[in-house]
């Protein structure tokens, strides 16, 4: 005797409870099919035969009693088990047809082989084969609403045929269907039935049901009659079907395999891609959010990055190796130590110190004409220009010969020259008076700009060292001393080897003070680069709104597409296939908005930069952008996917 294909003990099956009234749908169903049968199961609309052929596709589960598949318990299958058999052992032909309005009839066919792991060369062949024995060769790239109902009904079956399709189940295949439509599925299935596929109809149509070899009654959840038993014979197994001995040992086989990862993604991303496009207006809504988020995100920091580099090649235009020295009072007590020139000459044969410049300046009254300024006045050498990295645009700086005249010269800034001669063409050759000292302009300063505060380094005047001693200040001892350190990236060791040789000289006595504009600098960046993570983190929440946008409208896809998620797993999809399907989608939506916000970062970064905003677009900054836009899609698109992934394959089939 041969083992049943489906073997059904006392199968039961209850809605309700709790706190709804149960209603029992299956009251104690006994049945047996056998590999080849065609069995037609004959009831009127309420019996239970639609309940009952979504337990034998394992679309449903019973209440209670034993369904064995091929001798295995389906109780005891998980869910990748029962995604298998209604991949690989059963096809499905509804009354609705149930196929992907947004797929191709080749697309709705190959679905099963999709999750079914067939190479995409081999699955195109196939579809387009199945589609052409069912003389729907032409209309392979139509869509469900260009064919006729029995066109779709064909598609349908030629989908169950896929992988195979062992066991056919057909619900009402006819009903939906015109007389002449209906005559040539009932013909497809007596084909397939000759075959030796098993065929399992469902219908109230006794005519329909007279093309069935065996025929099933159900009323009120019961089986009534059985002509398999009135005829008191074994049915007549078909050479040609595959036994159940086979069956289960495919089961045992291939339930644990994963599939083509890459087929089905590929088939993830063109779904995405149809979904967004047929609803593309609502999809250029969500895509606002992320495209917003990410644009801003990138050009907040692009312009704190901007201002940063802004600010820090001020700051070290006037060298990064540079180190200041000057007295300090050790305690309120005492006064401020004094360095002298003695000091500058130890320091300068230091191996650490390249130049030395000893700066004796103030603040003082500068004129030209009738017109007054205040304005720094500075002794320096001729090291000025290469240790402050400042050249000279108009003119020339002054001269060790007129360092060791004391020549009454002057180098000014861009800004003395603005304030005291903006009505002069040249002022090379023209005569200023500092504190009431007729000074000659040599040379004017390139300009610099602020490099920090409300100080303006443009505002300076620079002279000889001796003549600011001698006529003006009255003092030969330096104000500060400017030193270059040898290598920029050792500073500190400088400063050390200048505070021994400070402290030497002073026996012992910290009376000096050492700053170096690295210091400034580092701070200054820090101060920058915690702007910049602020004005990210402001432009972040609009990346934030753009997730949410993300989950809102992917949790109204999965509602407006619970139909489509039943078909797909009614065809074998796993939970992960669903999960994937949905998450795909989510990271669709950030990809597309992720790049259309870059675009929209760079055009407006173009205009600012056109309007002279400062700003540094930072390879580090895009990527991260994008990157939180994509994991922004796959937080927000989880939560909807799976709760696709966890919906009844049932329930989502008969849902509107």
């Amino acid at each position: 005797m041969h083992t049943p294909l489906i073997d059904l003990r006392q199968i039961r099956k209850a809605y309700g409870g709790d706190d709804s009234p149960l209603v029992e749908v299956l009251r104690g169903i006994d049945l047996s099919i056998h590999a080849g049968e065609f069995v037609a199961i004959v009831g009127a609309s309420g019996s239970g035969k639609s309940t009952l052929m979504n337990i034998l596709g394992c679309l449903d589960r019973p209440t209670s009693g034993e369904y064995l598949f091929a001798g295995e318990n389906v109780a005891q299958l998980d869910s990748d088990e029962l995604a298998w058999l209604r991949r690989e052992a059963f096809g499905f032909v509804f009354q609705g047809y149930h196929l992907i309005p947004s797929g191709s009839a080749q697309e709705n066919v190959e679905m099963p082989a999709i999750y079914a792991g067939t190479p995409a060369a081999e699955r195109h062949a196939r579809a387009l084969a199945l589609l052409q024995r069912l003389g729907l060769g032409t209309r392979t790239g139509n869509r469900p609403h260009q064919l006729s109902g029995g066109q779709q009904q064909r598609v349908s079956i030629a989908r169950a045929l896929m992988n195979g399709g062992h066991i056919i189940l057909a619900d009402e295949p006819t009903g939906a269907l015109d007389s002449h439509s209906g005559a040539e599925v009932m013909t497809l299935l007596d084909e397939l039935a000759d075959q030796g596929h098993v065929v399992i109809l469902i219908t109230h149509d006794r005519e329909v049901a007279q093309r069935a070899k065996r025929i099933i009654e159900i009323r009120d959840g019961l089986i009534i009659s059985d002509s398999a038993e009135q005829a008191c014979a074994p049915p007549v197994v078909n050479p040609g079907a595959l036994q159940a001995v086979d069956l289960r040992q495919r089961l045992n086989n291939g339930s644990s395999q994963t599939g083509a990862w890459k087929g089905e993604l590929i088939d993830a991303v063109q779904a995405a891609w149809r979904v967004m496009w047929i609803n593309r207006f609502r999809t250029a809504l969500t895509l606002l959010g992320i495209i917003i988020g990410v644009a801003s995100v990138v050009v907040m920091l692009a312009v704190g990055e901007g201002s940063k580099r802004q600010v820090m090649a001020q700051m070290g235009a006037f060298g990064s190796n540079i180190i200041y020295l000057s007295g300090s009072a050790p305690n309120p007590r005492t006064p401020e130590g004094i360095i002298t020139l003695d000091d500058v000459a130890e320091l300068s044969a230091l191996p650490q110190v390249e130049r030395i410049m000893p700066v004796n300046g103030s603040t003082a009254g500068v004129r030209f004409g009738n017109a007054d300024h205040s304005s720094y006045v500075g002794g320096n050498d001729t090291n000025f220009p290469v240790i402050f990295n400042w050249p000279v645009t108009q003119g020339s700086y002054f001269t060790q010969a007129d360092e060791d005249s004391a020549a009454a010269v002057a180098v000014i800034g861009t800004k003395v020259r603005d304030k005291l001669l903006k009505d002069v063409a040249d002022p090379i050759g023209q005569y200023i008076l500092i504190e009431n000292v007729p000074f000659q302009i040599l040379g004017v300063l390139a300009e610099k700009g602020a490099s920090s505060g409300d100080s303006d380094s443009d505002n300076r005047i620079a002279v000889p060292y001796s003549a600011a001693s001698m006529r003006l200040f009255g003092s030969r001892n330096p104000q500060y001393v400017v030193i270059a350190a040898k290598d920029a990236r050792k500073v500190k060791d400088a400063e050390q080897a200048i505070e021994q040789a400070m402290l030497r000289r002073h026996h012992g006595k910290k009376d000096f003070e050492l700053t170096n504009n690295a210091a400034m600098i580092q701070a200054e960046a820090r101060t920058q680069g915690t702007l910049s993570l602020m004005l990210g983190a402001i432009a972040a929440i609009s990346l934030l709104v753009g997730g949410i946008g993300v989950m809102n409208i992917m949790l109204m896809t999965v509602r407006e597409r619970t139909r489509e998620i039943g078909i797909r797993m009614a065809t074998g999809a796993r939970q992960r296939d669903i999960l994937r399907q949905f998450l795909t989608e989510a990271l669709m939506l950030s990809v597309v908005g992720g790049i259309a916000g870059i675009g929209l970062a760079l055009l407006v970064g173009g205009v600012l930069l056109l309007s002279g905003v400062a700003i540094a677009f930072q390879a580090l900054a895009v990527v991260g952008a994008f990157a939180c836009a994509l994991v922004t899609g796959v937080i927000f698109g989880f939560m909807p996917a799976r709760k696709a992934a966890r919906l009844d394959p049932v329930t989502a089939l008969t849902s509107e």
